[in-house]
């Protein structure tokens, strides 16, 4: 990639562009925004792996997500990935990468409100997973670990909000945990604010994750808590399986779910959770209770 940082923006006259920052760190991306002094190198092309400088600089007026549904053909997740986490689920590491989908549908804006169906609030076991995201930038299949970082376009801060009723309870998951209808509601996968280049961070292996619910700390861990690397992930998730450009992959959550709390910390209608990764950047997501959609009735 040619950029390090990208974003993508309404420009003051609004028209819309890709653009790397000029940061210094990614903490200046909301604060120079916020500050009204936020401006960005513009890039110009048909898809996200091939964008070219065009060598002007403009005000960013407006941070959009960097992803919509349409950029994105699917989310792949990858579960039970840290060891604290695993051992507050009550479960043993797997012996392979565990791995569920998410549809296209599920891509959310770094700042969007997310929709809770009616179907979700009761019981109202609505969850939030803090994780570093892969953005994959070519077609990649049997990629061995070595050339992993070839396939990466960037990474990304994402939240994998999960619907626990769906997922665990037997009432409505069954005997065996279901995860792709409970985890892959629309909006259930807000990412952002800007894609950061590998040339950046690497494999990203010692990054400082944490998640905030209305301010209150409850993920704090760093992404040496892997059990499974960067680069094992897109391995073996290309195995004998296309990652198709534009793939999004959800590298999984260390502890402090609400799930693992004692009582469980569950959202609530109007929370707000604030995912941070030191050098990617910070989304900030409300939860909102939908009001009048149907609800599906189990037939007699």
């Amino acid at each position: 990639m040619t950029w390090q940082r990208l974003i993508k923006f309404r420009a003051p006259q609004g028209q819309t562009h890709y653009g790397d920052p000029i940061i210094n760190h990614a903490d200046e991306l909301l604060q120079k925004l916020e500050a009204k002094t936020l401006k960005a190198k513009v890039f110009e092309g048909s898809s996200i792996p091939a964008l070219k400088p065009t060598g002007t600089e403009v005000e960013v007026a407006e941070l959009i997500g960097p992803l919509t549904p349409a950029d994105v053909p699917i989310v792949k997740c990858i579960g039970l990935n840290y060891m604290k986490h695993i051992k507050e689920a009550g479960r043993t590491p797997p012996p392979y990468p565990s791995i569920f989908i998410k549809g296209a549908p599920s891509i959310a804006s770094w700042n969007e409100d997310i929709p809770i169906h009616p179907i979700i609030q009761k019981p109202d076991m609505l969850d939030y997973e803090g994780e570093m995201c892969i953005l994959i930038g070519k077609d990649a299949k049997n990629v061995p670990r070595e050339k992993a970082l070839d396939y990466i376009a960037g990474y990304m801060v994402g939240n994998d909000i999960s619907a626990r009723s769906w997922q665990r309870d037997p009432k409505f998951a069954g005997n065996v945990p279901q995860w792709c209808f409970a985890k892959g509601f629309d909006k259930f996968a807000p990412v952002g604010p800007m894609l950061v280049s590998p040339s950046v961070v690497g494999l990203a292996e010692n990054l400082r994750l944490q998640t905030l619910v209305n301010g209150e700390m409850r993920q704090d861990t760093n992404t040496d808590d892997l059990i499974f690397s960067v680069a094992d992930i897109v391995s073996f998730s290309s195995q004998g399986t296309t990652l198709q450009e534009g793939t999004v992959i959800m590298t999984g959550t260390p502890s402090g779910v609400a799930l693992g709390m004692d009582p469980p910390g569950w959202l609530k209608d109007g929370d707000v959770v604030e995912v941070k990764i030191e050098q990617l950047g910070s989304i900030r997501n409300r939860m909102v209770w939908e009001h009048g959609s149907m609800v599906w009735q189990k037939p007699s």
